[in-house]
């Protein structure tokens, strides 16, 4: 056994996984190479030939590596964990008239859970993916994640939700990388079509990006349920029909089939009587917002009127705002009015570079 440890690293056979687990054995950690399989996209019925992490093509890289850098490889089949509640989650968020982010929950209740089970019964000190993070420990115990250092790739917010007994045991490789170094890396290693391979920012269950057709195929009769709804302004005025409360989300703009000579938005959404409200970009400012389901990472909790960063979406570049304990989580008052704040994502909230601590959004 190596005196570094023995690290059981998720490869999906892209590049970021599979040049983590060759920097850790190179490194002298005993690797051993682990690919989840989470979807059959081929009993969804979606239209595009499966993609991604969960395709036959990227579990033969993910082996091919690690056969050619002699160490072990598995395949962990967690369809049935996968689908009973990544799945149910999504679907259930958008009948319940929110904007669920589905790699959060699989991160945090799925993933890395599964990965845990499966390093003790390797005997695995560690696990350790390919995201681009970095994590550390406080002086008060607890670890905590800090953004990657190229922020174009940080993935620190879909993180939020990993618990301490986690983080203590996981490692993140590329966090001091840029991805343009892990390219090289991927050419210096000998793979040159890795270095070259595209990456996939769908759901993996939702390949052809077209959630509103996965809802229909999950939900029988869905559509003839749904259809009929008002569009209505902010004074409840009726501008016209919709085509069912869950195929809108808050901020969207295109594919209303409404006219009105201007750009309109989807502002909130009322799953209870079928109603999409429609306004200006303005209307979609938000001065706090309620964030529930809280994980703390840094601290243990916050004191009342701390500042954070909250980012309210992953691309967000986040929101200075001051941080108040309520009986359903935090409330969150920005400095300045954000934008777009939609029930079902995440909210994840940062001291400089280092996540404090993350939740849901529960309402605007």
């Amino acid at each position: 056994m190596s005196r570094k440890g023995k690290v059981l690293v998720a490869m999906s056979g892209g590049i970021d996984s599979t040049v983590a687990a060759l920097m850790l054995n190179d490194q002298g950690y005993e690797v051993v190479g682990i690919t989840m399989k989470t979807w059959d996209y081929a009993a969804s019925g979606g239209s595009k030939k499966e993609t991604g992490c969960c395709n036959v093509d990227s579990f033969n890289d993910a082996r091919m590596a690690a056969v050619q850098h002699g160490f072990p490889h598995f395949i962990l089949d967690i369809r049935e964990e996968f689908g009973d509640f990544v799945i149910e989650n999504f679907v259930d968020e958008y009948l319940a008239g929110r904007t669920p982010n589905p790699c959060v929950m699989c991160n945090t209740h799925i993933k890395w859970r599964a990965l845990l089970k499966r390093a003790d019964a390797l005997d695995c000190e560690y696990i350790a993916t390919g995201h681009y993070g970095s994590i550390h420990q406080h002086t008060n115990g607890r670890h905590y994640i800090s953004k990657g250092v190229d922020e174009t790739k940080d993935q620190s917010y879909v993180l939020w939700g990993l618990q301490q007994d986690l983080l203590a045991r996981t490692m993140l490789p590329l966090g001091g990388f840029r991805k343009t170094e892990i390219r090289q890396m991927a050419l210096d290693y000998g793979y040159p079509e890795l270095a070259k391979k595209s990456e996939s920012y769908e759901i993996c269950f939702v390949p052809d990006n077209d959630y509103r057709g996965f809802l229909k195929r999950r939900v029988g009769g869905l559509e003839q349920q749904v259809a009929g709804g008002n569009f209505v302004d902010k004074e409840g005025k009726i501008l016209g029909q919709h085509k069912g409360y869950p195929f809108y989300t808050i901020g969207q703009r295109k594919g209303l089939d409404i006219a009105f000579g201007k750009p309109v938005y989807v502002t909130n959404i009322i799953p209870e009587t079928n109603t999409v409200m429609l306004g200006d970009e303005e209307d979609l400012n938000r001065h706090d917002m309620l964030v529930s389901k809280i994980n703390w990472l840094k601290y243990d909790g916050i004191t009342d009127g701390m500042e954070a960063i909250t980012k309210i979406r992953y691309k967000d570049k986040g929101t200075l705002a001051n941080l108040y304990t309520h009986e359903r989580g935090v409330n969150v008052r920005f400095y300045e009015d954000a934008k777009g704040v939609a029930p079902g994502q995440s909210a994840v909230f940062y001291e400089g570079n280092d996540v404090i601590g993350g939740g849901i959004i529960q309402r605007g």
